[in-house]
């Protein structure tokens, strides 16, 4: 039998898809792997973000590696404080950690010699493959208002939350109402003095209860952890079979889902007035799709004001209107999301001749079938561009993109290949397929989201995950550019 190759794999990033990564390559007995993490934990976004109210929109049996299921969730939508725990559990329990390095920045990866050679503040070091687990909604994006910096009294996004701020006796005043905004609003609402909800786009609101697991419930799948697999069945397909239909082609199940969403407003909201302030310009799931059961609750709660004239500047006391109306506040929270084109950024990527990352998406950023770019051998990417996050569950997404990795890193171990990067004609060819299919999608039916690119159209999968499955499924060696000893 052929000996195997020792192989030093870097992975930048210790949240959910970096945690993956390291668990593939343990189950083939790769252990010479680094994890760089530029914070002191593990988790990633469900470390980051702590604000009050924050919950998973994906159901926690489904929100969970295949390989590591979890009896013990309270709720059906997990809380953020749970996901924490749980990837922090798969950490200690794998002994992932003593492959990380907590602290470490990466500020640079480049290629030169047939290695990555990655560079913190510290040091410089070769790796023969390099995965990045940097995450997809990661970095804070803040709004460009007038003013913002003169506020008086705290003021933070929502993925900084302050927890020495108290809450219950301010005047707070909250900017954004996408999936944040509506979990912060509906657990804030009528529990603070005064709560000022600043809508800049009304959102379609797909109701969706919370209910509690029993401790029968938990008792049993405990007893028997296969039963986690059936609920991990069960809504991968209401997400591939109702979900994904709905937002990549007029079906049924789009009708549905926008039967349901305007059902629920008329029925939650009863004054005519506020339900037409609520009520948005644009299609259902054109937008990211915000799913809640207690949002129409809470805003009609006493002490909850919906400001939905624009922001016309800040000031030390408040949040000034366009229509001259001062908002007084003792405390402003952003939820104004995150830059959804940062990816590796700003870290420097630079590939075979001194190709740069930056140039390489100086369109926008774009990938053969969501991990792998033209002139950067050996580096595949989880929860890369055009990744289906607008329909499916990310952890489900990462383990497909994971497994592609593995297909090529297992080629690299046994010999076979020394390095392998997609063609730029397969890649072209690949984004210019998605191009064409994007026109009867929901996101290209009229509104403005975080979603489209420079070019106007969405930086999404514009097939069912399913195809994105397969894609991963077995790599087409002619589209990469294979190089053997």
């Amino acid at each position: 039998m052929a000996q195997k190759r020792i192989l030093n794999v870097a992975i930048i990033g210790a949240g959910m898809s970096g945690l993956c990564m390291a668990a593939k390559l343990q189950d083939v007995g790769i252990d010479s792997y680094t994890i760089f993490e530029s914070a002191d934990e593990v988790g990633g976004t469900w470390r980051d973000n702590t604000y009050p109210g924050l919950t998973c929109d994906v159901p926690s049996r489904f929100y969970t590696y295949s390989f590591r299921p979890n009896s013990n969730w309270s709720h059906l939508y997990p809380p953020g404080p749970e996901i924490h725990d749980y990837f922090r559990q798969v950490a200690t329990e794998r002994g992932i950690r003593g492959h990380i390095r907590f602290g470490a920045d990466v500020t640079s990866a480049h290629y030169r010699d047939g290695q990555w050679w990655v560079g913190t503040a510290d040091a410089e070091e070769a790796f023969d493959v390099l995965i990045t687990a940097t995450g997809f909604l990661r970095v804070p994006r803040y709004p460009d208002i007038p003013g913002l910096e003169t506020f008086a009294g705290p003021s933070f996004h929502s993925s900084r939350w302050d927890h020495s701020v108290s809450l219950p006796d301010k005047r707070i005043g909250l900017i954004g109402t996408g999936s944040t905004g509506v979990q912060i609003t509906a657990e804030l609402g009528g529990n603070v003095r005064e709560l000022n909800i600043f809508q800049r786009t009304a959102q379609w609101v797909f109701p969706a209860a919370n209910p509690r697991y029993s401790r029968f419930t938990k008792f049993i799948l405990s007893r028997w952890p296969a039963l986690n697999m059936v609920g991990y069945r069960f809504w991968q397909a209401c997400f591939e079979r109702l979900l994904a239909p709905a937002v990549v082609k007029p079906c049924w199940q789009r009708r549905f889902v926008t039967a349901l969403c305007q059902w629920n407003l008329r029925l939650s909201v009863r004054d005519p007035e506020l339900r037409r302030r609520l009520t948005p310009d644009y299609q259902p799931m054109c937008k990211r799709q915000v799913f809640a059961g207690r949002y129409y609750k809470a805003v009609q709660t006493p002490g909850v004001r919906l400001v939905d004239d624009p922001i016309d500047h800040i000031e030390p006391r408040g949040v000034v209107t366009a229509d001259g109306t001062l908002h007084e506040l003792d405390l402003l929270v952003l939820a104004t999301g995150f830059d959804a084109r940062a990816y590796v950024r700003p870290m420097e990527i630079v590939g075979e001749n001194g190709l740069t990352l930056n140039d390489a998406w100086a369109d926008g950023p774009h990938a053969y079938r969501s991990v792998a770019v033209p002139g950067f051998p050996n580096l595949f990417m989880l929860t890369g561009p055009h990744s289906p996050v607008g329909s499916q569950s990310l952890v489900i997404i990462a383990e497909n993109q994971a497994d592609y990795a593995m297909w090529w890193i297992n080629q690299i171990r046994h010999g076979r290949v020394t390095s392998a990067a997609p063609t730029e004609a397969a890649t072209k060819d690949y984004n210019e397929q998605m191009k064409a299919a994007m026109p009867q999608t929901i996101w290209m039916t009229g509104c403005n989201s975080w979603y489209l690119g420079k070019d106007g159209l969405p930086e999404l999968f514009p097939w069912r995950p399913q195809r994105h499955r397969e894609l991963l499924r077995e790599p087409e060696l002619a589209d990469f550019d294979v190089r053997t000893t």
